[in-house]
Formats: C-alpha cells, sequence, structure tokens
C-alpha cells in the first residue's frame, strides 16, 4: 500500500492530496480524503511546507499549525504541541492567506511570465501546506472522534477553496498566456514541464467551465469530498468496531509470537486474559494462515472482507453509488465518455482498452493458476480427511500447508530470520550502496514525533557529509491507525528559493510485540518494508528544483518502490541482516534456495485478488452509472463475467475499496501497480545481467539518475528508456511470475 498522501504548496495543486499508499501486499489505500478534487492537477505531489514568501505577514501567523517550522534540519513540524482545537482556525486562515497570493498572482498587471506568474503559484500555499501536515498524521496515523468531526465540518469550505482556485479566470487566463506564449519556447525543460503540468492541472480540472456548469462543478466536488470523508471513515470505524477475543483453548495452530502480539492487543483494550484478532490485514492474514480453527477463520474473515458492508450508519454501499453517479457527471461537463478515459488521458497507460488489455491477459493466466492452487489444496484437505471444500477462509491455510510439503517452507521457519529492526539495517545498507545515503538515528527528543513509538534518523550524503533529510518511522499498528502501509513526506526537494531537505516518512501495521521482544514479521511483511522504503528513496533523492515536479504519473510511480522489494535477498542483506532470532546465524543457503523456489507458489491467489480489484475498479468507471443500483449485486455479477474463481475473493472488495472511493487518488488507476510491475520485472533483468548483479554500480548509477532522482521532471517513458535503452517489455512480467510467456 503507500502512495503516498502529499500536498504540494503550489496552489493550483494544493488540494490534489492522494494516497499512494502503495503496497501490493498489504496496504489498504484508504485516504484522509480530505480533498481530491484537484488530485490530476499534481499526482503525488510532495508537502512542500517550508519557508513562507517574504512578503508574508509572521504577524497574522499566529496559529501554531501555520506558523514556520523552526529549529534544526531545516525546520520540523511540531507535533508534540500541535493541538486539534487549533486546526478549523488554522485551516480558515491559511486559505485565507493562500487566495490573497491567488488574488495578487491573478491580478498582477505586468504581462504574464513564467517568473510573475508559474513561479509564484510554485512559491504560494506554504503556510497551509504546514497546516495539512499535520492534517495527515491526524487522519491517518492518530484518528480520532474529534478529528473526524472537524474533518466532516471542514470538507465543504476546503472542496470550495480548491474550486476558487481552478475556476480563478484571471489566474488562469495568466497560465494559459505562459502555456501559449513565446516564451514557453526559451525554458528550461525542467520549467516547460511545470507549465505544462500547471495548465493540464487547470484544464483538466474545470477551469474552462463557464455560468451554470463551472458553479455545478464545484457543486459536485463539494459533495465527493464530503463523500470520500465518509466512505474512509466508516472503514475505520469498521475496524474498529469489529475484533474476534479468543480464549486460550482456541490458539491452536498460531505462532508463538502472534499469540503474544494479539494478548497485548486485548490487553490494551481491557481484555486481559484473552487474545484479540483485529480487523486489519497485518492480524487477519496470519490468523488464517496459521488457525486449526475453522469456524474462527470464517468469523475473522467475514469481519475483514465485510468492512464497510455491514448495514447501517456506516455501510458504504449508497456512497459508492454516488460517487460514481458524480464522477461520471463531473467529467461530461468536460466532454469525456466516462471517468477512466479522463484519468488515463495523461497517464502512461493513455487509454482504459491499453490497461484493460494488460490486465486481461495476465489474468486468464492467473485464474488458470488459481484452479491448479486449489486443486492441490483440495487434494491436500481430502488426504488430511478433514471432509471440507475449499472456501476463501481456507486458501491461506491449506496454500501454508502446500507450501510446506511441497518446498519444504515453513513460514514460520522463515520469520525466525526476519527482525524488524535488522530488516530496517538492510534497507538503510541497500540505500548507502545504491544512493550514497548514510542513516543516524536521532536522540529521542531532539525533534518532535506524534507518537512516542516513531523513530526518526537523519539522512546524509556519504561523500559530502551534507543533510539529505530526515526520515520518520511509524512501524506499530494502533487505535485511530489505519491499517496498511505508506509513505508520506513533509517537506520535498525544492531549489527555488534556496535549497531544501526532505522530510520522508514510512508508516506500517506490525503487531507490536512483548516489551523487549523482538519484531519478527512475514516474508511478504519484510518485502512489503522494503516496498514503502523505496517510496521514501524516491523523495529523498529527489534533485528537482520546482515543488510541483516532485508529484508524478500514477502508473509509474509504484514502479520504484515495487524495484526495491527485489533487495530483500541480496546476499549482503541475507548475511549480514536477515539473521536468526536465537542463534545470530545468517539465514543458511539451503533456506535462501526454498524461498526462491518457491516464489511463484501461490502466484494465483496473489495476482488474481489483485487484478479482480483492478478490473473492477476499471468496470465501475467504464460503466453508465445508472446500471449500478446496488455495488454488492453489480461486483457479484461483473466477477462471476469475468470468471472469478469462488475459493478467492477481491482484494479489496468495493465497500472498502479504499484506493479509489476514500479519495481519487487509484480512481479508474488501480491497475497502476500491474503496469508498474512491468517495468519492475524488466529493470529487475538490468541487474541480475549485469557484471555486478544487483550492486552494479553503472546499472545503479542510472537508476538514480533516471528513475529516482528526476521525479516528474520529463515523460517517464522516456526516463524509462534512458535507464534500459529500450521500452520494457510484457514477456518480463510473465516470466518473473512463472507464467507461459506467449509471443
Amino acid at each position: 500500500m503507500r502512495t503516498l498522501m502529499m500536498i504540494t504548496a503550489s496552489s493550483a495543486a494544493l488540494l490534489a492530496a492522494a494516497c499512494t499508499p502503495a503496497d501490493d501486499v498489504a496496504d489498504t489505500g484508504e485516504t484522509s480524503a480530505m480533498t481530491d478534487t484537484m488530485n490530476d492537477a499534481t499526482t503525488d505531489a510532495t508537502t512542500d511546507a517550508g519557508t513562507m514568501p517574504a512578503d508574508t505577514e509572521m504577524a497574522s501567523l499566529e496559529n501554531p499549525l501555520l506558523s514556520e517550522w523552526t529549529g534544526g534540519y531545516g525546520g520540523t513540524p511540531n507535533f508534540d504541541t500541535a493541538s486539534l482545537d487549533d486546526l478549523s482556525a488554522a485551516l480558515r486562515e491559511g486559505m485565507e492567506l493562500n487566495l490573497a497570493e491567488i488574488d495578487d498572482i491573478a491580478s498582477n498587471p505586468e504581462p504574464a511570465t513564467f517568473q510573475n506568474t508559474i513561479l509564484e503559484l510554485e512559491r504560494a500555499g506554504a503556510p497551509l501546506s504546514r497546516v495539512f501536515s499535520h492534517w495527515g498524521i491526524w487522519s491517518s496515523n492518530m484518528s480520532s472522534p474529534e478529528f473526524r468531526d472537524i474533518q466532516r465540518e471542514m470538507s465543504g469550505e476546503i472542496s470550495a477553496f480548491s474550486s476558487q482556485i481552478t475556476q480563478n479566470e484571471a489566474l488562469f487566463s495568466r497560465v494559459r498566456a505562459v502555456y501559449e506564449g513565446e516564451e514557453m519556447a526559451t525554458l528550461t525543460p525542467a520549467q516547460q514541464r511545470v507549465v505544462q503540468l500547471t495548465y493540464d492541472g487547470f484544464a483538466r480540472n474545470g477551469a474552462m467551465l463557464e455560468g451554470e456548469a463551472a458553479e455545478r462543478y464545484a457543486a459536485i466536488n463539494a459533495r465527493l469530498s464530503e463523500l470520500h470523508t465518509s466512505f474512509a471513515n466508516n472503514v475505520l470505524n469498521d475496524e474498529q468496531s469489529y475484533v474476534t477475543y479468543l480464549t486460550e483453548d482456541q490458539l491452536s495452530g498460531l505462532p508463538a509470537d502472534f499469540v503474544s502480539a494479539s494478548a497485548a492487543a486485548a490487553a490494551t483494550r481491557g481484555r486481559e486474559g484473552e487474545y484479540a484478532i483485529t480487523n486489519t490485514r497485518s492480524s487477519m492474514a496470519p490468523f488464517l494462515t496459521f488457525s486449526d480453527e475453522r469456524d474462527l477463520r470464517e468469523q475473522v474473515w467475514n469481519n475483514y472482507y465485510s468492512r464497510g458492508d455491514n448495514g447501517g450508519e456506516f455501510d458504504n454501499n449508497a456512497i459508492i453509488t454516488e460517487i460514481l453517479q458524480l464522477r461520471d457527471e463531473r467529467v461530461g461537463l468536460l466532454g469525456y465518455d466516462n471517468y477512466a478515459s479522463w484519468r488515463l488521458e495523461n497517464r502512461m497507460a493513455g487509454t482504459p482498452e491499453r490497461a484493460q488489455a494488460l490486465m486481461e491477459g495476465v489474468w486468464t493466466a492467473a485464474v488458470a493458476r488459481i484452479e491448479e492452487e486449489v486443486a492441490d489444496m483440495q487434494a491436500l484437505a481430502d488426504a488430511n480427511g478433514d471432509d471440507i471444500t475449499v472456501a476463501p477462509w481456507d486458501y491461506r491455510y491449506y496454500a501454508e500447508q502446500v507450501r510446506s510439503a511441497r518446498y519444504d517452507l515453513d513460514s514460520e521457519e522463515v520469520k525466525q530470520y526476519l527482525q524488524l529492526d535488522n530488516l530496517r539495517e538492510g534497507m538503510f545498507y541497500v540505500a548507502g550502496e545504491l544512493f550514497g545515503f548514510e542513516f543516524r538515528e536521532l536522540p529521542e527528543g531532539e525533534v518532535s514525533v506524534w507518537h512516542p513509538t516513531v523513530r526518526v534518523w537523519e539522512v546524509t550524503n556519504r561523500e559530502t557529509g551534507a543533510n539529505v533529510g530526515l526520515w520518520y518511522l511509524d512501524p506499530f499498528a494502533r487505535q485511530g491507525k489505519r491499517s496498511g502501509a505508506w509513505a508520506n513526506s513533509f517537506r520535498s526537494h525544492t531549489t527555488i528559493d534556496g535549497e531544501t531537505n526532505v522530510l520522508a516518512t514510512n508508516n506500517s501495521n506490525f503487531v507490536a510485540g512483548a516489551p523487549g521482544e523482538p519484531v519478527l514479521v512475514s516474508f511478504d511483511d519484510a518485502t512489503t518494508f522494503f516496498h514503502e522504503f523505496g517510496h521514501a528513496l524516491h523523495t529523498l533523492s529527489s534533485n528537482v528544483d520546482y515543488p510541483r515536479l516532485n508529484g508524478g504519473v500514477r502508473d509509474y510511480t509504484e514502479f520504484q518502490s515495487q524495484l526495491l522489494e527485489r533487495w530483500v535477498l541480496t546476499d549482503p542483506v541475507v548475511n549480514n541482516y536477515l539473521t536468526h532470532v536465537e542463534t545470530g546465524e545468517p539465514m543458511p543457503q539451503a533456506l535462501i534456495d526454498r524461498i526462491r523456489a518457491a516464489a511463484n507458489f501461490n502466484q494465483g491467489f496473489a495476482t488474481g485478488e489483485y487484478l479482480a480489484s483492478a478490473l473492477m475498479d476499471m468496470v465501475y468507471h467504464t460503466t453508465d452509472p445508472a446500471e449500478i443500483t446496488d455495488p454488492d449485486t453489480f461486483e457479484r455479477e461483473t466477477l462471476a463475467r469475468l470468471g472469478m474463481p469462488e475459493e478467492i475473493v477481491m482484494r479489496h472488495r468495493s465497500p472498502h475499496f479504499g484506493h479509489i472511493f476514500s479519495g481519487e487518488g487509484y480512481s479508474a488507476g488501480y491497475y497502476g501497480y500491474m503496469w508498474a510491475d512491468v517495468l519492475t520485472a524488466d529493470a529487475a533483468e538490468a541487474f541480475q545481467d549485469a557484471p555486478g548483479g544487483f550492486y552494479d554500480e553503472e546499472v545503479a548509477s542510472r537508476l538514480v539518475e533516471y528513475l529516482f532522482a528526476p521525479r516528474n521532471s520529463m515523460d517517464p517513458a522516456e526516463a524509462y528508456r534512458l535507464f534500459r535503452g529500450r521500452d520494457a517489455e510484457v514477456s518480463a512480467l510473465m516470466r518473473d511470475r512463472g507464467f507461459p510467456v506467449t509471443e
């Protein structure tokens, strides 16, 4: 999951917040849903809450959430003193300040230029951006009923503020004058791209509409903002409300560390002596994998996959219907046939048809593999005399047994070598070898954090010793924290008013062990950890000059993070960081060989559950909303038409599909993980074929130069060609997943 929920200080894209939760294994993709109304202006734009423009009156910024950050490392957010009591007022004052900046730009009597229009837009909005750094933490990491009340209260005002910018005719006139003017040919390529992205952000978001159409567009955005917020909060409610409590006689099959963590989770909920299976993937997945209690597996499975689908106040089905209707109406005002056509127009895929073709080609192979996997599991169940027919809540359980029998590979054996702290140090090693970064943990209290378990590292350039930024890690699940794993940033790299350093974060939902005990994680969780760190490295390695260029193209932004997963089992990481929790010995080669031999085991399940969600996303956004009166029924009928095996379910069922319904970050774009997978598999082969393997200096140099550091300063297709010398080939993905390769 991972994405990246980020804000840019560029006024025209300030409200382009979208999560990238960015995790193909464990991320839920739920966003704060505060303001996705301009998500196409700068997809994945990063926070640039650095210094304020010099002409902003410091005296007006008495609210601590608006105040310029102070202290070392370029200034950092004051999480320890931030108060929800200040939030509403800070938002209102920040929006007022930002609109004043917009008015100054729009009313400038001088002819529009890059310097006095586009660059000023890049500078505008810093105080409000600082407020949203706190908003993002309260929304995703520390949610509470009090915050959600404010979220509901402010969503309409924030949306209206966004519309005041996108529908500012004088401002858009100046942006268009630069875009269409003679100066454009004299600008640098980076400046031209900033102009292009700025213009597109307006033109694609209603700037050309007039009269009733413009009013309706703004009203739709306001209502969507409310619906996205409600959707996300409904899911969070069901995650917090549906907890399965076990007694000691119901623990059969569960690993000791999971039992210990479940006991701790129950204790924090006032249920000493019991064991809590929380309604998050990090708790659900291991329980379904190891529990011998089939009736409890069914209960936990139902709790998890019914989030947002339980009827009553927190049910999301009616919300989905309205979201789809409003999105379709909105793009209709812009002249598009359907929402997906609008969304994919400036993506690598280009059209829904191209994205659909990629998914359908892989879907056929995935379904065939699922049938093989189910047959193997059913045979094992029959041999055990279990007298069952494999159901969705059995899949992980019997798959684990088949894996153990076929590859002599026990997930619990592997976990003994996957200590969370060691994995983090392994990630630092990879970052040092590929990017030249060094990490030094800051003493507790040197910078403020939002929770006692959050830790912070200074990141420096290995050669020069210069500060690159800070990296915050929030690793553990807790009440009020959304599930999944994601990356975020509070400040991006720019040079427009002096070079800024980066404030990047990674957020996970590992289950904390008992005090003093090492945290052991599954191999899937280890790869997810590396994946999300890839997003942080993408932010930390940025060398762009302008805030807007820290964004990205949705079906490209997962590529860099997915690629970093490939370093988990490289020799230096294995030998130095994947060491046994008791003996300290490195993971033996025989076990590594078994892991690699089983790499494509259960690939039908992994690919199928993801693709079912991605295909549903595209169908939702290419279908006339009038045909979708009941999302539950539409989901069921669509999956049946696609040939969905009855033994698996969508990774994210519609009522909790936060990627696409709690915001617009991944709407009509969930396919992007697979698009990025093609790039990942192809790029991995470049390293595999290099003399130095995954640490080959020449390939690593091209990786940083073309695929990480430029961010969105160049077209991603061209960037990939500069790295690889050609376009990526889909055959690499099929080879990587062990599927038949067809010419």
